[in-house]
């Protein structure tokens, strides 16, 4: 059984945090190659060992979602693709006209990137530190948990310290740095995003990955 769910910013900047904990219905969904109304019914019928938080966000343990695999889908729970040949992205935006130009770009690029879209900062924070994306693309605004309040969370874990960090948003700089300092490791770009310099930023760390991975 899993362990009793822990507050989410505790539980992604603790030490012993490992990838043997837990994740959203959204991250089990990609990991199983199912909807995300189909990983809930398996929820709902005891398939998947899962609980809520007190915040009422369905968390599902990593353990059992290995176990579903090896059972149902056994060539999934077997891929084992190498890492230096591709580039795991995060990408953090709530509007949905603009995640469809993300998804657009990286198709027609047809580059060796596995990218994941949250919705929210708040799902960003309790999947992050499962996922440990190569790259995290952000905006700031965002209902709830903003931009700003997920990147000093993510400052604090030292799992994290070597994922890149694009914040693309249709603030100013100056506005930005009203609102607090961005992590070193990050780059800013101001909204409408710059499809050709996003291009050449995700082939260089392509680039990067292969040589020192």
């Amino acid at each position: 059984m899993p362990r009793e769910p822990q507050n989410f910013e505790t539980a992604i900047t603790a030490s012993d945090f490992s990838s043997d904990d837990y994740c959203g219905t959204t991250y089990a969904a990609k990991l199983l190659g199912l909807s995300v109304a189909t990983v809930q019914s398996l929820v709902e019928k005891g398939e998947i060992d899962a609980w809520k938080t007190l915040g009422g966000h369905r968390r599902l343990s990593l353990r059992a979602i290995n176990n579903y695999l090896l059972k149902n889908s056994p060539q999934l729970a077997q891929v084992d693709a190498d890492p230096r040949n591709r580039l795991s992205v995060l990408v953090v935006e709530d509007d949905e006209a603009t995640c469809d130009l993300y998804k657009a770009q990286f198709e027609e690029w047809n580059m060796p990137v596995d990218c994941s879209f949250m919705p929210s900062a708040l799902e960003a924070l309790m999947d992050i530190a499962s996922m440990r994306p190569d790259l995290l693309i952000t905006d700031l605004n965002m209902p709830g948990v903003d931009g700003m309040e997920m990147l000093r969370a993510l400052k604090r874990n030292q799992q994290l310290m070597a994922m890149q960090i694009l914040v693309i948003s249709g603030l100013s700089r100056e506005a930005v740095r009203e609102r607090g300092e961005l992590p070193p490791n990050s780059h800013y770009l101001e909204k409408p995003i710059n499809f050709d310099w996003l291009h050449g930023y995700v082939t260089a760390l392509l680039v990067a990955n292969r040589k020192w991975r």
